[in-house]
């Protein structure tokens, strides 16, 4: 049995983006998921750029030039970049209020076999960082035999 699965999902006009990951990490009880790749356009992005205090939103049509980030059923951390209609690229964290435009046609790699992906306060940065664990059902693997 392959250890990894993927999962692929079609969203369509009108979801909204970061709740349609969350949706899928739930359903799928996913534990450790890496988005392999999502392509798509948007009527609406909204980001934050890095320091920043507040979000951008930038108006579409927008294209998905890039994508790439951690989910599990308990938290998501995704960066995203578009371009509009002119070409110009905006990136950054990706906030709720996304919404798919034509589509997303949207692939995840489910690593929970052998992950788990939760997240602490980091003292340092003060913000709740990825805390990647094992699974406990892969203790098996540690073993001596």
């Amino acid at each position: 049995m392959d250890k990894y699965k993927t999962l692929v999902e079609r969203l369509k006009p009108g979801e909204e983006l970061v709740s349609a990951l969350q949706r899928i990490a739930f359903e799928h009880n996913l534990k450790a998921g890496v988005i392999v790749c999502a392509v798509g356009s948007l009527t609406v992005a909204i980001l934050r750029m890095a320091g920043a205090n507040g979000s951008t939103t930038i108006e579409g049509p927008l294209e998905i030039v890039s994508i790439t980030g951690t989910l599990s059923d308990t938290s998501t951390h995704v960066h995203l970049s578009v371009s509009d209609a002119n070409g110009k690229t905006t990136g950054g964290h990706l906030v709720a209020g996304c919404r798919v435009n034509t589509t997303i046609e949207l692939v995840v790699l489910n690593l929970s076999a052998e992950w788990s992906f939760d997240r602490k306060i980091d003292p340092q940065t003060t913000y709740m960082e990825l805390d990647p664990r094992p699974a406990q059902h892969r203790r098996d693997r540690y073993e001596v035999k």
